[in-house]
Parts: C-alpha cells; structure tokens; sequence
C-alpha cells in the first residue's frame, strides 16, 4: 500500500470555511484505480493556524502516480486550490510513504 499525506496550515479562525470546502468538493478519488480510502483529519491549533492532514491510500506508488496525472486530478485539485489559498498560511505540503509488512501474517496493510 502507499499513502500519499497533505499538511494544511490553516489560517486560525478559517477552519470551517477549510472543511466545507472540503465537504462540498468533488474529489472523482472514487473512480481512480487503485484508489483505497480518504480521510481528512483535524490537528492541533496554535496562535496562528490549526493543522489539517489529509491521507489517500493507494494499491501502489504508480497508482498514485497516475491519478496525478489524470483529468480527474486536474477537475479536483484545479478549483480547490484557488477557492482555498487565502486560508493557507502556507502552501500545502506533500508526504508519501509505503507501507512496511511488520510480520509474515500480515502482508498487506489495509486502508480504510
């Protein structure tokens, strides 16, 4: 499995206006192959921002790699970014991991 993971940092007082737009966006995740579940998950707050972490969990490395490079990425990541940068107090930021088999019974991590 590979998960790809956004940091937001997010203006203090413009959570809310993050999350609905979040909740109103189309992601078209769904009918991405390969794709395995999302979350978005709210963080700490601090004098300046709260912190929100958004996870995608992908089949593979190229699975992801594909849904970057799709139309669908560009129709859900195009109108998200304008609507939402004046809540940014900085420019998202993108981590990816794979996951590690920690014993031989478990093989495959599962997301979701």
């Amino acid at each position: 499995m590979f998960l790809a993971m956004n940091r937001f940092y997010v203006v203090r007082g413009k959570e809310e206006a993050f999350i609905e737009q979040w909740r109103n966006r189309n992601s078209h995740l769904e009918e991405a192959p390969g794709f395995r579940g999302f979350n978005l998950l709210r963080g700490p707050s601090r004098d300046d921002h709260t912190l929100f972490v958004s996870h995608s969990g992908w089949e593979s490395e190229a699975a992801f790699g594909d849904w970057t490079r799709s139309e669908a990425f560009g129709k859900a990541h195009g109108p998200a970014g304008t609507a939402l940068r004046e809540i940014y107090l900085e420019p998202p930021y993108l981590e990816i991991f794979e996951s590690v088999p920690l014993s031989k019974t478990n093989q495959e991590n599962h997301y979701g």
